[in-house]
């Protein structure tokens, strides 16, 4: 009878290793923009992803991790911006508690479904003065001289 209960126990807990993993996965869609910057070029690094590159506005689907993504975007004639996109721990993964056991629990942590990323993040970046526009006049300086044509 103890070992029918116990090889009931060991196969609910093998059934439900890993809540997160089933139930959530182990990669999620994030969306990076860059507000009033199209088509900047948005690097994303952490222990957890390696390097990864998005063109905004732009979405990447990222391995979940337990590390927090770095990420820095340039543009032409802005200054690079960055940001974090912070991970937080899976809702789901208190469910290990009442059914995967410690099983369940390294299960998600090993494939970093016991994490999330925020759903997106915005990354500001300041434009360069001066750069890609046309060089003001300053007081004094001499228009150049226009060609007309010859009237009549």
């Amino acid at each position: 009878m103890f070992r029918a209960a116990a090889a009931l126990c060991g196969l609910i807990s093998i059934v439900f290793a890993g809540c997160s993993t089933i139930v959530k996965g182990t990669e999620q869609q994030v969306s990076v923009a860059t507000p009033g910057v199209p088509a900047a070029l948005c690097q994303l690094t952490s222990p957890g992803i390696g390097t990864r590159t998005v063109q905004t506005p732009g979405n990447i689907i990222l391995p979940k991790s337990k590390h927090n993504v770095a990420i820095t975007c340039r543009a032409q004639c802005y200054r690079d911006g960055v940001a974090t996109l912070a991970s937080h721990t899976e809702v789901m993964t208190a469910g290990n508690i009442l059914f995967g056991g410690v099983i369940g629990l390294g299960v998600d942590a090993a494939s970093g479904a016991m994490n999330k990323y925020d759903p997106g993040v915005e990354v500001s970046m300041s434009p360069r003065p001066g750069c890609g526009r046309a060089p003001s006049r300053t007081k004094g300086t001499p228009m150049a001289a226009v060609p007309r044509e010859p009237s009549g």
